[in-house]
Parts: structure tokens; sequence; C-alpha cells
């Protein structure tokens, strides 16, 4: 047993004593009914389990969830896709991802969504040309596995998105 702590989408949690062998994801969705982190494959090849860790420096990354322990977590701020929205108000990518229809089972969603607002955020702080859009886009996507083939469709959203603001996203 590891004492653990984190704040998770601004809200503080633990100390609390966890197996070391806990996941992430496990801990998410059993310990704290937080569902919308997925479990798909099992591995970390998918990612749909994908959640945002937010560094001390204020960068962010993602990272998976149903291979990681908890305790690997331990005092870290991290995101889960239930941190998007506030209240009612669904976040401009969330509206992009519905507007694109860009989810199809939505199973994947989560994973795509984080990795969406990481690359939005990782954008604001260093623009990139236009002509490196599409590459950009698809380099942070990469990795995510979708079974009801929406990859068009998600990146469309986030395109949408980076061009509906290109002075804050694009150099």
């Amino acid at each position: 047993m590891t004492r653990f702590s984190i704040t998770i989408n601004g809200e503080a949690h633990g100390p609390v004593d966890l197996r070391d062998d806990l996941s992430m994801n496990d801990y998410l969705r059993e310990h704290l009914g937080m569902t919308g982190t997925k479990f798909g494959c099992g591995a970390g090849q998918c990612l749909s389990c994908a959640i945002i860790v937010d560094e001390p420096d204020g960068t962010s990354r993602t990272s998976p969830t149903c291979i990681v322990p908890a305790v690997n977590f331990d005092g870290m701020a991290i995101r889960t896709v239930e941190g998007h929205a506030k209240g009612d108000e669904l976040t401009t990518l969330q509206k992009a991802f519905i507007e694109h229809f860009a989810f199809q089972c939505g199973y994947c969603t989560a994973g795509f969504l984080n990795e969406g607002q990481v690359l939005l955020e990782r954008l604001e702080r260093s623009p990139v040309a236009r002509a490196e859009l599409e590459t950009t886009i698809a380099e942070a996507l990469d990795g995510h596995l979708c079974r009801c083939t929406g990859y068009i469709k998600y990146h469309e959203a986030v395109r949408s998105v980076i061009l509906a603001e290109p002075q804050r996203y694009l150099a």
C-alpha cells in the first residue's frame, strides 16, 4: 500500500492508501466513479484511456491509464474528460467534435479529446506555420485508435478549432 494524493480537474483527492498495482484507470472508475476514461486495449496501445497530466512547468501531456499504476501519479495534477466542460457549457473543442460528428460509438472520444486539448495548448505556446498544420495534427493524434474509423472527423474537428482562431494557434 502507498499513501496517495492527486489533483483531478482542479479538485484534491486523498491522501488515501492504494494498492501499488491499482491502475489509474481503475482508481478513476472504481474509486471515484469517473467513468469517462475508458478501458480499451489494456496494453496502452489504443489510448482510449488517455488523460492529461499538467506538468509543473505549465506544459501538459497525455498518459495512458490502463497500464500505469495510480501511485505513479502521486502528487500530480491531471485532467480527465469530465473536466473539460464548465457546468453545461462545452469547450470549443467538444463543440467541434459534435459539429463534425467526430465520433460514432464514442469509446475513443475521451482520449482524442484530451490529446486534442494538449495540442491546442501546445500551439498556443508555440504556434506552427499553416503549411505544417496537417502534419502537426496527424502527429498529435497518431497512436489513438478508433474502432469506428472516425479519424478523419477527429482531425477535421481539431483543424476547425485551430483555423477558427489562426492568430492564436498559427505562426
